[in-house]
């Protein structure tokens, strides 16, 4: 049977955040792109990870919500979770988003073609269709192909009870007994979902903190929080097995067990270079590399999202696709990744932007810091959510190095820091500026004015 063969300016393999906001882009520039997706258009972030984990977030808050009623003078108690209650209300948040997202595209004129793609050459896609085979010949592509879960090299993996974060949102009933290995990001939203709805949570890490690459201050108040809250922490761990009903680890050289009902691998992910094997790509540690407009080692080939490494992270890849797709349009654009937020929702949120403090003191470089505790925020005890304070790092100059936040509302709160940081503004003018009060952003106020010498409600 002769391969149907379709020609485009434009082709772009993979419908995540970085392939759809590149095929968007392309329209806003007067280019009909064709959007090549295998599964469901939104990629892993809608459909397997970050809205499905936040719907199941919230279940989570509401749960410690109802719990502390009585603080607030509410004679009310929790009896019980109905998860399949949680499960379809996350269901219906995910169809929601993505229907809402496939009638954008079509209002868009972006033609969508779902099928197995792989890449023959730089102008050349095959896709494999349900109605067969279609060869898509074009003069630029984007690759968004995405990212996998890493499945490390540790015997009993293939076990029923083991699974990863998208075996975990099917979940039928909430184990009695979870281990999770891998103290990341997705490993500690993973546990705060899990504890809240009742399973006693072991997290398994390998390094000496939580989260791994976090400021040793935010590390030690998460740390407190979660022993509070009843999670069983283990770090400087190496997992040797997993058994039915246990996993055997090595800690300070002692050999040791977890029993449990499940096993939850987050140990990060991989970027899916499979489809891509025909180009021979140049690669760093198993990522795409790209240059500084985004494209990679062949010509006309650009690169985006959890492909090319980096944050992996869906708003890094929705800017990264935008810039993917200007530069591969003739509209040159520079790329960095140097402002990129990056938050963890746990309870308490974490989210921080620009240097670390730990990352400061290595390279030498003189810095400033600016602390304010969310105990003495009026806003913060007034809700009855006290843990946590707001960072800031700057030069001698007061020039914004950095801002992090650990607390309620930190991951909506980091874009101040982010904005003023992308402007090169100088901490004094996050001082000088009126903040809503009572509210959470006094916190980063407050800090600046300390790291300005001109703290107000602190000693």
């Amino acid at each position: 049977m002769k391969k149907k063969t379709i020609t485009t300016k434009m082709a772009i393999l993979g419908g995540g955040p970085a392939g759809y906001m590149a095929a968007i882009r392309c329209v806003q520039y007067g280019v009909q792109p064709i959007l090549i997706e295998e599964k469901q258009v939104g990629g892993v972030c809608l459909n397997e990870g970050c809205i499905p984990t936040k719907a199941l977030l919230k279940t989570a808050d509401a749960i410690k919500d109802v719990k502390k009623m009585k603080e607030y003078g509410i004679n009310l108690s929790f009896k019980q979770l109905d998860w399949g209650a949680a499960i379809n209300r996350k269901n219906r948040i995910v169809k929601s988003l993505h229907l809402g997202l496939i009638s954008i595209l079509q209002a868009r004129n972006v033609n969508i073609l779902s099928g197995k793609g792989s890449v023959v050459d730089a102008n050349t896609i095959l896709v494999e269709t349900e109605q067969g085979e279609i060869n898509i010949q074009c003069e630029a592509m984007i690759l968004c192909t995405g990212s996998l879960p890493i499945l490390p090299s540790i015997k009993g993996t293939e076990l029923p009870h083991v699974m990863t974060s998208t075996e975990a949102l099917e979940l039928e009933t909430i184990p009695q007994n979870i281990a999770i290995i891998g103290g990341g990001v997705m490993g500690l939203e993973f546990a705060s979902i899990f504890r809240a709805a009742g399973s006693d949570v072991t997290l398994l890490e390998q390094t000496g903190m939580l989260p791994f690459g976090s400021d040793t201050d935010i590390s030690d108040e998460l740390q407190r929080s979660l022993k509070r809250q009843g999670f069983k922490i283990r770090l400087q761990t190496e997992v040797k097995e997993i058994e039915k009903g246990a996993v055997l680890f090595k800690s300070k050289g002692k050999e040791e067990r977890v029993t449990c009902d499940k096993v939850l691998i987050a140990v990060g992910r991989k970027a899916n270079t499979t489809p891509l094997k025909a180009l021979e790509l140049k690669t760093k540690e198993g990522f795409v590399l790209i240059d500084s407009f985004l494209q990679t080692s062949r010509k006309g080939v650009y690169a985006a999202g959890d492909l090319i490494g980096g944050s992996l992270l869906a708003h890094a890849a929705f800017m990264e696709g935008r810039l993917a797709a200007e530069n591969a349009l003739g509209h040159p654009k520079a790329y960095s990744d140097q402002m990129i937020p990056s938050c963890i929702y746990t309870s308490p949120e974490i989210a921080v932007v620009g240097a670390s403090e730990d990352g400061l003191r290595k390279s030498g470089v003189p810095f400033k810091i600016g602390k304010f505790s969310f105990r003495n925020n009026g806003r913060a005890l007034a809700i009855g959510d006290r843990e946590g304070f707001v960072k800031v790092l700057a030069n001698e100059d007061n020039q914004l190095l950095g801002g992090q936040i650990i607390g309620m509302g930190a991951s909506e709160l980091i874009s101040e820091f982010t904005l003023a940081i992308t402007l090169g503004a100088k901490a004094d003018v996050l001082a000088d500026m009126v903040h809503p009060h009572p509210s959470l952003s006094e916190a980063i106020w407050e800090a600046c004015a300390e790291v300005c010498d001109r703290p107000i409600h602190k000693l």
